[in-house]
């Protein structure tokens, strides 16, 4: 037998970072290969449907996809809305990962992230999705676990550590110690919340309707967690005018966005605020010295950790690579033995 045929056969260890915005896949030996939007255009022909597109090619499709195509996103605040779509997507992305090898040779042992808040049909819902995709074995570790790994944060030692990772389905909050959650919530407010409240806001105030895609590029030019003095960065936003049905632009403050943005950035430090209430007094000790760290693409929302240090009194810092912690954490987790204790069977 070839040599290349017996690698083939020893299989592949991979940790995915299963996201409702972007998927990113880590392989053993490499880190993160893959980091793409989660969206799948699906063709429909005669009632046959056929993938026409996955991650980076599909985004472009949203909102402008021709009859009898769909852009779908077959995730939803942090857990599988649509099985068969995301083993789908699951299964096109791996292969991307491999560099188009099949996950179905060998033994593939995949670790797979997911929202401390899932419950367990949520979680079987995943299993099974990645099983199918080809995965021999799955097993599972909570999102702020692996953020807190990605980060570098001293999970092993008896010492507590808090995370926040605002994803775009989901934020988890997470007291961390010995290996263990000590406490976590999870609520389902992120980027996606953040971009509705957005467009929302435009569509009420300037008659203007916009799509998922304009919506996050304004959160991401001036969105802002705090409310600038005065009207902060202005920008042009395009879209469709709800008055005459004809295409239109209107400007857009910075502050204009900070107040859209006041909702769902409040339910995020309510929710760090409960983790506080809720967190052992020794434990409650350390984060005093520690301090409150940020992962997730959330964290790089302007003016977040300002936030949540002003409504804390605790330091606030942002992780080096916010939006890889994930899939950082899992990977590290599949790679050394001494995060065994953070990892369940599904």
């Amino acid at each position: 037998m070839k040599l290349s045929r017996l690698f083939a056969l020893a299989g592949h260890d991979l940790a995915i970072d299963l996201g409702t915005v972007n998927t990113l896949v880590y392989v053993r030996g490499k880190g993160v290969v893959l980091n793409e939007p989660s969206v799948i255009a699906i063709e429909t022909i005669q009632g046959v449907r056929t993938i026409k597109a996955v991650g980076n090619e599909a985004k472009l499709m949203l909102g402008k996809t021709p009859a009898g195509v769909k852009a779908i996103r077959p995730l939803r605040d942090g857990v599988i809305a649509d099985i068969d779509v995301a083993e789908q997507m699951i299964k096109r992305f791996i292969d991307k990962a491999l560099g188009g090898g099949s996950l179905m040779q060998g033994r593939n042992n995949v670790i797979v992230a997911v929202p401390s808040g899932a419950t367990k049909v949520e979680r079987r819902a995943i299993r099974d999705a990645t099983s199918n995709a080809g995965a021999s074995q799955v097993r599972l570790i909570d999102e702020p676990m692996a953020a807190a790994i990605g980060a570098g944060l001293p999970v092993t030692e008896p010492i507590g550590a808090m995370v926040v990772d605002i994803g775009g389905g989901t934020t988890e909050v997470a007291v961390l110690s010995l290996r263990g959650i000590a406490y976590s919530g999870s609520v389902r407010v992120g980027g996606d919340k953040m971009d509705d409240a957005i467009t929302f806001h435009i569509r009420r105030n300037h008659n203007l309707m916009i799509g998922e895609i304009t919506a996050e590029r304004v959160k991401h030019q001036i969105g802002s967690a705090i409310r600038p003095d005065g009207s902060g960065e202005i920008m042009g936003v395009r879209g469709l005018g709800l008055m005459d049905g004809r295409p239109a632009e209107v400007r857009i403050s910075e502050a204009q966005i900070a107040e859209a943005l006041r909702e769902p950035v409040g339910q995020i430090v309510a929710a760090v605020r409960k983790a506080l209430e809720q967190t052992p007094p020794e434990l409650s000790a350390d984060i005093i010295d520690e301090g409150i760290t940020l992962t997730g693409g959330g964290a790089l929302l302007r003016g977040m950790s300002e936030a949540i240090a002003e409504a804390t009194g605790l330091p606030v810092k942002i992780a080096e690579n916010p939006l890889l912690c994930v899939a950082l954490g899992a990977g590290t987790a599949l790679e050394h033995p001494i995060y065994d204790g953070t990892l369940a069977t599904a």
